[in-house]
């Protein structure tokens, strides 16, 4: 019995003084714990999202944002991402109609101004 109370003794000491050295390690690393979420929160949010409207009359810019491409990107290659789009947010597997609407109008400007 009195080996067991030692035992526990002896465990509760070592668990203390990890959690002691984790506090005071933590302490050191918080700037950079920080940094790296901060970082990991800026790449996961920012990269893919357009920040502004529609136009009246959509530009090359605009097509070629809501594409994901470059403007001056070969007919194939417009063709390829458009179909992907498409089988990603067809309205007939619940895909909204607006994204559809513009993917087509953004096709069919960079589509009708790019090299075959």
């Amino acid at each position: 019995m009195a080996s067991t109370v030692v035992a526990a003794g002896l465990t509760a000491a070592a668990a203390g003084f990890a959690g002691r050295y984790a506090l005071q390690a933590m302490k050191y690393m918080e700037p950079q714990v920080k940094q790296v979420f901060q970082s990991l929160l800026k790449s996961a949010f920012s990269g893919g999202y357009y920040r502004g409207g529609f136009e009246p009359k959509m530009t090359k810019r605009e097509a070629a944002l809501k594409l994901g491409m470059s403007p001056t990107t070969n007919k194939g290659k417009i063709r390829d991402v458009h179909r992907q789009i498409m089988l990603f947010n067809h309205p007939d597997k619940g895909g909204p109609p607006d994204i559809v609407a513009k993917s087509n109008e953004a096709k069919d400007l960079l589509g009708g101004q790019a090299k075959k």
